[in-house]
């Protein structure tokens, strides 16, 4: 018997229009792909604005450069800790209800940033900045929504194909941000405040479009697709999720891959400007080695997943590990050598988007069908948490120690990663 889903896919929903099937996956998954692709698109173009100009308007807000740190920790925060009641929302309601709700809640933190600046309020300002990181939990979790309906032998290049989709924002957006904050020139809102008025509608439209065309819902068609007895055995709540990870050591393998991957490139990525300042590097230089640490990050990211598919994921998680220890060593010995850095930037990002692509699949992969949201948003709450401390204590290496010695520390930190793949890979059986 072929497991039908009806088109309107939610709970209580209205009555059916038609039947999905087995037969209408293809056409499904290049409809969901594209949605999902337009989404990150616009997510990437909204929240590369906070990355940018949240230091910024901290520093105008308290009047102190000393707190300006803490508008970009009050982002990351937001996204770690909106990651489990998103994904809590997802497992019962589906993919849709969750990516939109983040989409709205980074809209109305946008819109509070905005106003902390008109009543000069910093608590306001760091609220609106957490409530902001939202935006960056939908964008994450979209990969995983692409992959809820992608064939197993391909669910690293889905996966990959809307992380890249995040390029053409993530370029776009910073330098769309002064164009945008000009338009409020003359205005009671700040040029500097302006480009989150511009990231709130973004969000906005984003919303509208995940709720308009992603139909039927990605999540609830893999259910009503899957077997009968998985889906009736399975138990759907983040305890499930948790127990599920346990149960699994490919799936622990896969979030310490994507925790520690994650990490290390933070850690790295958020110094390097002020290693790159200490030798006296201008901010031009700076932005070009950052662009190109982007680029690594997400336009290399459909070879990391044809990689995945093609050779397995356990391979790419340790290309991963190699790139990045590669990354540590160009940069931490770069010293004035600008271009060595730059190079070290650039592997950095392509080794987090091995290790994200790879680790991502590999999650998906092993765990019940009925437990995968609620794991997904357990690994980006990880993933988040261990970057936002990551972070923190990269400025106090750099500080008391050096900027090699950072470097050296994220190459420690790979060691677990590798010795749990090296261990998997010889003790998983030929078959798999």
């Amino acid at each position: 018997m072929t497991n039908t889903l009806d088109a309107s896919d939610t709970p209580g929903g209205p009555a059916p229009t038609g039947r999905v099937t087995a037969a209408d996956l293809p056409g499904l998954r290049r409809r969901t792909t594209a949605v999902l692709i337009a989404g990150q698109i616009l997510g990437g173009l909204g929240v590369p604005v906070g990355i940018t100009l949240a230091p910024v308007l901290a520093t105008r807000v308290s009047g102190s450069e000393a707190l300006s740190g803490l508008a970009p920790t009050a982002s990351v925060t937001g996204t770690a800790l909106l990651s489990l009641p998103l994904a809590a929302l997802m497992t019962s309601r589906g993919r849709r209800p969750g990516l939109v709700l983040a989409y709205l809640i980074g809209a109305l933190g946008a819109g509070l940033v905005v106003l902390s600046t008109l009543v000069e309020s910093f608590p306001l300002l760091l609220l609106g900045m957490a409530a902001f990181g939202a935006g960056s939990s939908a964008n994450l979790q979209a990969r995983f929504a692409a992959a809820d309906l992608a064939e197993p032998e391909r669910r690293g290049r889905a996966i990959s194909t809307v992380i890249w989709a995040t390029t053409i924002g993530s370029v776009a957006g910073p330098n769309i941000a002064a164009p945008a904050g000009r338009v409020f020139r003359g205005t009671a809102v700040s040029e500097t405040a302006g480009p989150f008025v511009w990231a709130a509608g973004i969000f906005l439209l984003a919303a509208l479009v995940i709720a308009v065309l992603l139909r039927p819902d990605p999540l609830l068609t893999a259910r009503a697709l899957a077997p009968r007895e998985s889906n009736a055995a399975g138990n759907r709540s983040l305890r499930a999720g948790v127990a599920a990870v346990r149960a699994s050591p490919m799936a622990r393998l896969a979030l310490v891959t994507v925790a520690v991957s994650h990490t290390v490139m933070a850690s790295i990525m958020v110094m390097t400007p002020v290693d790159l300042g200490h030798h006296g590097a201008d901010l031009q230089l700076v932005g070009l080695v950052i662009s190109g640490h982007i680029a690594g990050m997400y336009a290399f990211s459909p070879v990391m997943g044809w990689l995945s598919d093609r050779f397995g994921r356990l391979t790419v998680i340790g290309l991963a590990v190699g790139l990045l220890s590669l990354a540590a060593l160009l940069a931490g010995t770069a010293g004035a050598a600008h271009g060595r850095t730059a190079a070290g930037l650039f592997v950095l990002g392509l080794g987090w988007s091995a290790g994200l692509v790879a680790g991502s699949a590999l999650l998906t992969d092993s765990v019940p069908q009925p437990a995968r949201a609620a794991v997904q948003g357990l690994s980006d709450l990880t993933m988040n948490a261990s970057a936002g401390i990551g972070g923190a204590v990269a400025g106090v290496i750099v500080s008391r120690a050096s900027y090699g010695w950072l470097n050296l520390t994220g190459a420690c930190l790979l060691l677990p990663m590798a010795a749990l793949a090296l261990r998997r890979s010889l003790t998983r059986p030929a078959s798999a």
